[in-house]
């Protein structure tokens, strides 16, 4: 793997670290996994128009982001709900608009040659979404245990929410190269769930979290290369031995 690709690897790892401890505390577990499935419909449109496919995942997810929230607010149904029927909505349309080893690809990822576009996206897109989340962090804890009580501190629940799915349709969007659509939403989980019961307190949560990411990501990306296999999902079988091996070390109730 060249040295550009490994450090883009990073810095996905590094805020999808940080997006899933917020999606964790937020109950977000299977909605994660699920919203990644958003992209598929403008991967399926990009490559029909032969563009870039991680342009057209890009703007889905974002389009995707925008939608859900909008959705939640109007509708009053909860995130897990709308996200749950978007993502069906997406799954078939995208279905539909790739197939055969097109659609392989962008389930599971394929890595390849890094274009510029892909080089500034990936530097500038981790950075914004941790320079956010640590940002707001603190209102997005109070809005998590109360918004009842974050809106009487002035805080604008409404739009944070919107500020969080926009961080995270970006971080999936980063690792639509590396894992695809089927696997970056469990790198956004798998992590967080292993710092959750490990760590006691918030701060060494999005430590160990980070640490996971990165470190399964690396050592995934390593393991292909040894074994000839696709990377993606060695990448989430150390996350996931990870998340098994940490279970002799979890904390006491």
């Amino acid at each position: 793997m060249d040295p550009s690709a490994l450090l883009l690897s990073s810095g996905m790892a590094v805020a999808a670290g940080v997006v899933g401890c917020f999606a964790v505390m937020r109950r977000m577990t299977l909605a994660a996994d699920a919203m990644s499935h958003v992209a598929l419909p403008g991967i399926g449109l990009a490559l029909v128009l032969h563009l870039n496919p991680v342009i057209g995942g890009v703007a889905m997810l974002l389009v995707g982001a925008v939608l859900i929230w909008g959705l939640e607010q109007r509708t009053g149904i909860s995130t897990e709900t709308v996200v749950g029927v978007v993502f069906s909505f997406a799954l078939a349309v995208g279905s539909m608009l790739a197939s055969g080893e097109e659609l392989i690809d962008a389930l599971l990822g394929k890595p390849g040659v890094v274009r510029p576009t892909e080089l500034v996206f990936g530097l500038l897109a981790p950075l914004a979404v941790v320079v956010f989340l640590v940002w707001a962090r603190n209102r997005l804890l109070i809005a998590l245990v109360s918004p009842d009580l974050a809106r009487t501190v002035n805080i604008h629940v409404e739009r944070l929410n919107l500020g969080f799915l926009v961080a995270f349709a970006l971080t999936v969007a980063l690792g639509l190269r590396y894992l695809g659509v089927l696997l970056m939403g469990s790198l956004i989980i798998i992590p967080a769930a292993t710092a959750k019961h490990l760590a006691g307190n918030i701060r060494a949560m999005f430590l160990l979290a980070v640490g996971v990411s990165v470190g399964s990501t690396l050592a995934g990306t390593a393991l292909a290369s040894i074994l000839h296999r696709p990377t993606g999902p060695l990448i989430i079988a150390v996350a996931a031995g990870c998340f098994f091996v940490s279970l002799a070390w979890r904390r006491p109730a």
